[in-house]
């Protein structure tokens, strides 16, 4: 399978043709004001990609959102399970209250037991 890759002109980077587009060379030291042509540097394709090309870009962005997702939720949940931990220490047993029993604290049990 052979892939035939459209060929893009690019302008070519003589001094004497970034003066005429606008774009101040090194040898300018930026006396001339630019004039509103826009130079990408990446320029836009001339011509559309063909199947093959534009196949193998989408895998490539599909392979690169998945990464790119699989570590925001990992990243999430060492950070979730970071911030349980430290709870747990700081506070001394479980930080979150609806994992607590139903039993009551240690002080109002001694009170129970008191009361005739």
């Amino acid at each position: 399978m052979t892939e035939t890759k459209p060929k893009t002109q690019y302008p070519s980077s003589s001094s004497s043709s970034s003066s005429s587009t606008g774009v101040p060379s090194p040898s300018d030291n930026g006396s001339k004001k630019f004039s509103g042509q826009k130079m990408h540097i990446n320029p836009p394709e001339k011509e559309i990609p063909d199947a093959a090309t534009l196949r193998d870009q989408w895998r490539f962005a599909i392979r690169q959102y998945s990464k790119w997702y699989s570590h925001a939720w990992g990243t999430a949940i060492l950070a979730g399970t970071a911030f349980f931990a430290l709870g747990w220490i700081i506070k001394g047993e479980n930080p979150i209250p609806s994992f607590h029993s139903n039993n009551p604290p240690p002080s109002e049990r001694d009170n129970d037991k008191s009361r005739p």
